[in-house]
């Protein structure tokens, strides 16, 4: 049952809530440690340039009032009321809006599409009727491949970016949490806060591998009590030092500071940028969680909490204007300075460990959909789904960040490339939520282009400063997205090429007939797998088995692991079982299914029993089903069969052998070898009966 839904024979609304109120704790810990950080840089980052000439408390007014009002717009509007609605059964991110729309039109460029995957549990939700406006927009989207590229460069780009922040993120927030050193010590140097840094580096990508489960229990505290210092420091200032600068709250003081501060104005926009930074996991994490909780969260916590924070901050330096570098840690009262700054620290790395946990979650759902090379993904919890640590991932992250951290030095610099990299992924997000308004929710054209016309507009005035300080360290975010986006298109482009040459060189039916049901050369005991992308025919890779091996094992099985347009494939839906040619050739198909968010263990064994089992299944079921081909009909493939994972709730052919089901692999392999007329003498799970030479481990390639 979902934890927000109320229970009947309970108390059903206080049940509910009592869930929402949990997940939204936990949330803390999870979704809120990166935007809760940027106090620590904002103002700082704002008034870096030449806007600092002429710093008056007019502008501070400004600046605040731009604060607040991108911080209503962008993280309460567009994502909590709006994009959060935009879940994919109960994922978020940019894939999750990717997926909605190739299941709503025939967008990848690889055309391994079948029917079964829309009977899918996952795949069937609740929508509105198909209208002609939804239609044609469809239909222009699959006519032409350049749109469909450019929709996945869309999709690229915004992978990039959030990759991109994974690696900026650890730097800017460390190295504004140490600057607070040279605010309780101003005789030590510079380079004692970037030592400082450095280590804390070492630290945050040295204890990756132990997962998040080990540490995460403390996560969501201290992002409260950051949360909870900001807001009491905030109230503090706001009380002592200047109570009118509340009246910065109305858009009137925005008009007032473009007005009075013009082109540097419009310059300073890049650091009020950062005061959203880490809105968009509030939908990347929707997965985590659940809309309501995170909603409650953000709206009753977060946001009255950072606009409080800012405010405080305002008022002190609209009275302490030279104080602007390091303003959140100069306007702490002195007694609790170092609780404070320690708090800082911590939160610091909660928000770093929040980017770095994004970036390999990324990295593997680019992975699953045939972005990325093939990487080692580690699962740090036997119990918590999706909890992962890719090492070669984590090394390079660390080598870039502490590059960055030791070569800039500053998180000015730092901040300019962060800023870049959070609004492309919002562009991207707010580009993909378009198409979803139009093409999913059936919302008129109307509806879709005010969305687009607002956000794009906000967003783009924003990325105009942002990409002004391109030489003040904004090209690290440019050349780290344009070489992750090469990696990933090339990568994309070479498995495009692979299928399209498999599917053009498939072995005709006809040849197979030719060779009979021996196929030329000696049978012998046992299961071969051969691993191909195709979902239909014999791969060209066989014929060249067929005339260069002197013998061939009695059962031969084409293994297929695609992706599906969905978040999880349900255990029990996971694997198709299919029939290539007659029965007399005992050649079988095996497709796996995995969702784009799926995650697999390393159990080799464990998939070779599942293998074993599901096909030996499908040859009893198929020996009683009516519509099964005689031994002397020649179909190209038989129909797919759906079979479940063992232990789950339900499998198709399960009615089928309910009394007598093997209780092993072993004892699934010798019915398996007996039903095909092999020595049971041979029926072992592994090295005597199997070969999987060229069918790559399913952990490594789901």
């Amino acid at each position: 049952m979902d934890p927000e839904s109320p229970n009947p024979r309970t108390h059903g609304r206080s049940q509910s809530m009592v869930a929402v109120l949990m997940l939204a704790y936990q949330s803390f810990g999870v979704v809120y440690g990166d935007l809760c950080v940027s106090p620590l840089y904002v103002f700082r980052s704002t008034f870096s340039g030449d806007l600092r000439s002429h710093m008056t408390e007019g502008e501070i007014s400004g600046v605040l009032s731009l604060i607040f009002w991108t911080l209503t717009l962008v993280p309460v509007i567009k994502y909590a009321i709006i994009i959060l609605n935009a879940d994919d059964n109960g994922e978020g991110g940019t894939f999750a809006l990717y997926s909605l729309l190739c299941r709503h039109a025939k967008l990848s460029l690889i055309l391994n599409r079948q029917n079964a995957d829309s009977e899918l549990l996952t795949h069937n939700l609740e929508q509105p009727p198909e209208t002609p406006r939804g239609q044609t927009i469809c239909r222009l989207l699959e006519k032409h491949v350049f749109l469909r590229n450019g929709l996945i460069i869309v999709v690229l780009l915004g992978s990039c970016m959030v990759i991109g922040n994974g690696i900026l993120t650890p730097s800017i927030a460390v190295l504004s949490a140490t600057s607070g050193i040279s605010v309780a010590a101003p005789q030590l140097p510079q380079s004692v806060a970037v030592l400082v840094s450095c280590g804390i580096l070492v630290l945050l990508f040295g204890l990756q591998h132990l997962g998040t489960h080990r540490i995460s229990f403390m996560f969501a505290p201290i992002v409260l009590m950051w949360l909870f210092c900001n807001c009491a420091v905030g109230i503090y200032n706001l009380v002592t030092y200047n109570p009118l600068i509340i009246h910065a709250l109305s858009p009137y003081y925005i008009y007032h500071f473009f007005k009075v501060s013009g082109r540097d104005g419009w310059i300073s926009l890049g650091g009020v940028l950062l005061c959203i930074t880490g809105s968009e996991a509030m939908y990347a994490d929707l997965g985590h969680f659940s809309k309501r909780s995170i909603k409650t969260a953000f709206t009753c916590i977060v946001y009255p909490c950072l606009v409080l924070g800012y405010m405080g901050q305002a008022a002190y330096l609209s009275k302490n204007l030279a104080d602007v570098d390091h303003g959140f840690f100069h306007s702490i009262p002195g007694p609790v300075f170092w609780p404070v700054f320690i708090v800082a620290m911590l939160v610091s790395i909660v928000g770093s460990q929040g980017a770095v946990t994004a970036t390999f979650s990324i990295i593997k759902q680019c992975q699953s959909l045939g972005f990325v090379p093939w990487v080692k993904v580690v699962h740090t919890s036997r119990t918590i789904h999706g909890q992962i640590y890719i090492p070669e991932i984590n090394w390079i992250m660390f080598v870039i960040s502490l590059s960055i951290t030791v070569g800039f030095q500053s998180p000015v610099e730092i901040g300019n490339a962060y800023g870049i990299s959070v609004i492309c992924v919002m562009l991207a997000t707010t580009l993909l939520m378009t198409f979803v308004i139009y093409v999913v929710w059936q919302h008129s054209i109307f509806t879709a282009g005010i969305f687009f016309l607002v956000f794009t507009l906000v967003e783009a005035v924003y990325l105009s400063s942002a990409l002004f300080k391109v030489k003040q360290g904004g090209w690290v975010a440019l050349v780290l997205a344009g070489v992750i986006m090469s990696i990933m298109y090339v990568w994309h482009y070479g498995t495009i090429k692979n299928y399209e040459f498999d599917l053009q060189n498939k072995v005709s039916m006809k040849w197979l007939l030719t060779l009979g049901p021996g196929l030329g050369i000696v049978r012998v005991p046992g299961i071969g797998l051969i691993y191909t992308e195709l979902l239909t025919g014999v791969p060209a890779i066989f014929s060249h088995f067929v005339t260069n091996l002197p013998a061939f094992h009695q059962i031969l099985v084409f293994v297929c692991i695609k992706s599906a347009p969905v978040p999880f494939v349900p255990p029990d839906e996971r694997y198709l079982v299919g029939r290539v040619g007659c029965r007399d050739y005992r050649m079988y198909r095996y497709v796996v299914r995995s969702g784009y968010k799926d995650t697999y263990t390393n159990d080799e064994s464990e998939f070779e029993s599942q293998l074993i089992y599901n096909l030996a299944e499908f040859i009893r079921t198929e020996s009683a089903a009516p519509w099964a081909q005689s031994r002397g009909e020649m179909p190209q493939d038989s129909r797919m069969t759906v079979m479940g994972a063992l232990g789950s709730t339900r499998s198709v052919a399960e009615t089928a052998w309910s009394t007598d089901m093997p209780a092993n692999a072993a004892d699934s392999l010798e019915i398996l070898i007996t039903m095909v007329g092999c020595s049971p003498q041979t029926a072992s799970p592994r090295r005597k009966g199997m070969c999987t030479s060229t069918c790559p481990s399913p952990a490594t390639t789901t």
